[in-house]
């Protein structure tokens, strides 16, 4: 359970080795939390991860989970929650995702299926078996990290956006469902953020770091919000460009 300011005791990463998912969990590491569970296709790449967070004063635990195979996801969420050092779960956190690039989902439409698996309908399969679990506790906060990227799909990388306005829009629906059995859901929406996935790609502009998006999850966290845009500029400048008539937002948006 959260204790008594609301803080998140235990915490199941999924995308245990993202570098945004690490920086999430160190922050709420720091605030407190002593239970960590990190999940991901390759345990040997969380276990720095998990070493991070165990110097940081948690107990962290390390489990498989592959969003792109629907069929072991019921047991992988079973898994990671048996490997909870305590019993419940205060907070499952998606930070898996693939960014890819345009060119090469056009030249090969399979790799772009795969990027939408891993982005949308894995994490769709994943997080309904997650809401049954949180349904059965009672609490609990779902947090997923969307993108700007999925308020409206650029040209020059509309596989990735439309996967995560998929994602974006599940998570709201989700969030409306859980409404009553005492579980929220937080949709995270960054624009660029330096991480290993965007290193060698030219910076957007207000492109931040995975420490400050750290920061305003944790922030929305604790005020209990269902939305958080990092930076926040992001909130109105994406309102005026989800207006911008077709031919406009072509023109805006066909930089690669």
């Amino acid at each position: 359970m959260q204790n008594a300011l609301g803080a998140v005791q235990s915490l199941l990463v999924l995308g245990g080795a993202s570098d945004i998912g690490k920086a999430i969990a160190h922050r709420l590491v720091t605030d407190g939390c002593r239970s960590v569970v990190l999940a991901g296709r390759n345990p040997d790449n969380m276990e720095p991860v998990a070493d991070q967070l165990r110097a940081a004063g948690a107990d962290v635990a390390v489990t498989v989970w592959d969003a792109l195979d629907a069929g072991s996801h019921g047991d992988a969420v079973k898994a990671a929650w048996e490997a909870m050092p305590v019993g419940d779960v205060d907070c499952v956190l998606l930070a898996a995702g693939v960014l890819g690039e345009q060119e090469a989902f056009e030249a090969d439409p399979s790799a772009a299926a795969e990027a939408v698996t891993a982005n949308y309908t894995g994490p769709v399969s994943t997080l309904l078996h997650v809401a049954q679990r949180l349904r059965q506790q009672g609490h609990g906060t779902i947090v997923v990290l969307s993108s700007v990227a999925g308020e409206r799909a650029r040209r020059s990388n509309f596989v990735y956006g439309s996967s995560k306005a998929g994602l974006d829009a599940f998570a709201q629906g989700l969030g409306d469902s859980l409404v009553d059995d005492g579980v929220k859901v937080l949709v995270v929406r960054p624009g660029f953020v330096h991480t290993a996935m965007t290193e060698g790609k030219e910076p957007a502009p207000l492109a931040t770091t995975p420490d400050k998006v750290a920061s305003a999850t944790a922030a929305a966290l604790a005020k209990g919000k269902e939305v958080v845009w990092v930076p926040p500029t992001f909130r109105p400048l994406m309102a005026a460009f989800r207006h911008l008539p077709r031919p406009i937002w072509r023109k805006v948006s066909a930089n690669r």
